[in-house]
This record gives structure tokens, C-alpha cells and sequence, in this order.
């Protein structure tokens, strides 16, 4: 097949789309389809240079998606006539288009380059019709209920599929914005993992962090962000931190909202900052380091469509710590994979006494039932396999035309 990706942004530090794109890519390029990559990225960001696939980069002078200086809405937004006018012009030479996000203008430019065409396109929410975005920024949410109305409800309504991660992340798609309509259907995902070298990979990571060598450590990796429960997590550490002087907590990831500081001192004022470790964004072998010398992972998330990072973990054979706010948290909990608790201190406290208190038998088999779980569910090999599929048979089906009923199906 010929396969092109329609994404906002491949900096690395938007996490969990990027990551899943480029392993979906790079499994199907391998499998022997033709990989293509559009993107609102201004032509000379730095992190396009590295991308092992063909990539044309709409943004244009000045456009930032990501750091941390001010940027102007409608520069965060990304609009550019550039996107659809390609789309339009190239939508003959590709099989499917997968359009990963909804809210900027990645959806809305597809939506207009493609809808009057007879290439299909796949639509991934990413978990951005999760309504806790509306509980937790009110008036972000009203503004997006009239864009939704607008704009943005088209995009859904004519997708060929909607895609979603988990059964819970469906479930709760279909009660944020009315009117909702769409063609549902749950499918796989993961992550991709290089063959593992574990003293290797260790000391890479122990050389960006020296100070853990004679240490065990709770691993949290990923964003940091709001959204992210970090501060439950420091709370729940604190509580056990003088009795457990044997453990510390290692928070690594790329500060997205400037929120270390806040983080940091709240590790202070509980007694232990000397314990709580921020260390930038982990790549490469320093990361699956991380993954490999951590006791556990740890996700205290109030809201996740999916978790790469726990695909990541589970592929280490590390157990996982989650929230019942985490789209998989039921997978888990069904495999024995790891524990899982409400998104509060007190419940994540819980959760890390159990952890604690495991019997090394109960740790092995705990360690064995999370890399079963990747390798069932979680492997991009099997899971990119498997959308092929999905592409070859939902594009011999006749759709017909106009609005179309809200049915789920599950792969």
C-alpha cells in the first residue's frame, strides 16, 4: 500500500503521536508498503533532519508548534492554505492517509484536502475527545464545543474510520460534543522496541544519571504535564519516603507547560527533594536504560488515551502503576500486569505499598505477565500487521453518501 501520515508536529516532545506514527511507519516501510509523512512543521526544524521517511513540512516562517516561549494562537493552531492544496494535488497517489489529532489545523486542512476525493482517510484521536480536557479547562471546552459544531464534527463524520486505542477511550469519545457521529472502530497499538542489551543500555543511562548507580528507583517517563497526576505521585512517594530510605523517584521528560519548578518544590516542602530526580527527555539506549534499572513503573495519570510509556514499560517486563483514568488500565489489570488505582494520593499510596511489599515470586511473575501483555497486544510488528487489514477491508466496503450512523466495532 501507499500510506501517508497527516500529523501537526514530529518534535518529539509532543510524546505518545509521534512515537506511535514513526513505529507504525517504520514497521509498514519494513513490511515493504511506501511511507509518507505531511506535517505543519516549519521546513527547518531540527527534528525533521533525523526522520528515516519522506516528509514535506507545511508550516511556514516563523511557525512554532512546540516549546516554551509565548506563541501567538494562531501560530499554535498552524493554519496554512499550503496543507489541503498539497493534499488535493497528491491524494491520487496514495492508498490510505492516517490524520493523527484533532484542534489544530492537521484535521481541518485534511478534512478539506480529502473529503471530495476517493482516497480514504483513517482519523486517530490520539484520546483528544476525552471529556476531562472539558472538566479540567472550562472555558477551553466551551470554546471547542463551538468549534466542534463549526468545524471540527465534519472531520469525525467522514472519516472512513475512527480510530481508537481502547475500548474506555471509545466509550468516552462519544459523550464530549454533540452532534457525534462516526464510523468507530478499535484497534491495536503499541510501540516498537530495539533488540534489548541490558548492560549496555544500563550504563548509558546511568552515565546521564550517575547518581542512581547504587540506587532502585519508581520510574515515571514522559511529558511532563498537568494531565500527568505527577504531583499525587511526589504526595503518595512522600508519605513512604522515611520509612522506604532505599527507593528513590525518577521523573524524566520534557517540560511542556514549565511546570518542573512547582514540582520541584512541592518534592522540597514534603522533605524530599534530595529522593525526587528530573532528568530531561530520554532517548535511545539511555532510555530503555531508564526502563531496564527502575523497580517499577508509574503513571498517576488524571487522563490517557492509551500510554506509550506503559507499552514501553511492559515491553521491559517492568510492572505498572496506573490510574483507572489511563485507557488500559482493564488490560492490565486483566493480565496481571501491573496495579491499578483511582487518580488520588491516598489510592496511589496503596498502590505503591502493594508494589512494595511483593514477594519475589509475586515480582517475577508480575515481571512475566508484562512483557506477555506487549507481546500479545502491545508489539507494533503484530498491531501494524493487523491495521493493514483493517485498511484493505474497510476500503472495499461501499460507504455511500451523506450522514452516516454511530456503530463501533472491535478489532
Amino acid at each position: 500500500m501507499r500510506i501517508l501520515h497527516v500529523i501537526a508536529s514530529l518534535d518529539p516532545r509532543h510524546g505518545g503521536p509521534v512515537s506511535g506514527l514513526q513505529g507504525l511507519a517504520g514497521v509498514w516501510r519494513d513490511m515493504g508498503h511506501e511511507v509518507e509523512i505531511a506535517c505543519l512543521d516549519p521546513v527547518d526544524a531540527p527534528w525533521l533532519a533525523s526522520q528515516r521517511l519522506p516528509v514535506v513540512a507545511h508550516g511556514g516562517p516563523g511557525l512554532r508548534l512546540t516549546g516554551r516561549h509565548l506563541r501567538p494562537p494562531f501560530a499554535r493552531y498552524g493554519y496554512t492554505t499550503r496543507l489541503a492544496k498539497w493534499l488535493r494535488t497528491h491524494r491520487s497517489r496514495f492508498d490510505v492517509v492516517v490524520v493523527h489529532g484533532l484542534w489544530n489545523y492537521t484535521s481541518i486542512g485534511s478534512w478539506r484536502g480529502l473529503h471530495t476525493g476517493q482516497t480514504p482517510y483513517f482519523l486517530f484521536t490520539h484520546g483528544m475527545l476525552d471529556p476531562w480536557f472539558r472538566r479540567a479547562q472550562p472555558l477551553k471546552g466551551f470554546l471547542k464545543a463551538l468549534y466542534w459544531r463549526l468545524l471540527e464534527r465534519r472531520v469525525v463524520r467522514d472519516a472512513r474510520l475512527v480510530f481508537f486505542t481502547a475500548e474506555e477511550e471509545r466509550r468516552l469519545a462519544g459523550i464530549s460534543f454533540q452532534p457525534y457521529v462516526a464510523r468507530e472502530q478499535v484497534v491495536g497499538y503499541g510501540t516498537s522496541v530495539p533488540d534489548f542489551d541490558v548492560p549496555n543500555q544500563t550504563a548509558a543511562f546511568y552515565q546521564v544519571a550517575p547518581d542512581l548507580r547504587e540506587r532502585k528507583f519508581i520510574l515515571c517517563l514522559g511529558r511532563i504535564h498537568p494531565k500527568k497526576g505527577l504531583d499525587i505521585l511526589i504526595r503518595a512517594f512522600a508519605r513512604d519516603a522515611q520509612p522506604r530510605s532505599d527507593i528513590d523517584l525518577v521523573i524524566a521528560g520534557p517540560d511542556s507547560t514549565g511546570i518542573v519548578d512547582k514540582l520541584a518544590s512541592l518534592s522540597d516542602a514534603l522533605g524530599v527533594a534530595a529522593r525526587v530526580h528530573f532528568l530531561p527527555m530520554l532517548t535511545g539506549d539511555a532510555k530503555w536504560g531508564a526502563y531496564h534499572a527502575a523497580d517499577f513503573f508509574a503513571l498517576a495519570s488524571h487522563q490517557e488515551n492509551f500510554g506509550v510509556v506503559i507499552a514501553e514499560a511492559l515491553a521491559a517486563g517492568k510492572p505498572v502503576l496506573t490510574t483507572t483514568k489511563v485507557a488500559i488500565w482493564r488490560e492490565i489489570e486483566a493480565a496481571g500486569a501491573g496495579v491499578i488505582v483511582e487518580d488520588s494520593a491516598d489510592s496511589v499510596e496503596q498502590g505503591l505499598l502493594a508494589l512494595y511489599s511483593q514477594k519475589p515470586g509475586e515480582r517475577r511473575t508480575m515481571e512475566a505477565a508484562a512483557r506477555r501483555l506487549y507481546e500479545e497486544r502491545y508489539d507494533f510488528c503484530r498491531v501494524a500487521a493487523d491495521l493493514i487489514d483493517v485498511f484493505a477491508a474497510a476500503s472495499e466496503q461501499a460507504l455511500g453518501a451523506g450522514r452516516y450512523d454511530r456503530r463501533s466495532s472491535i478489532a
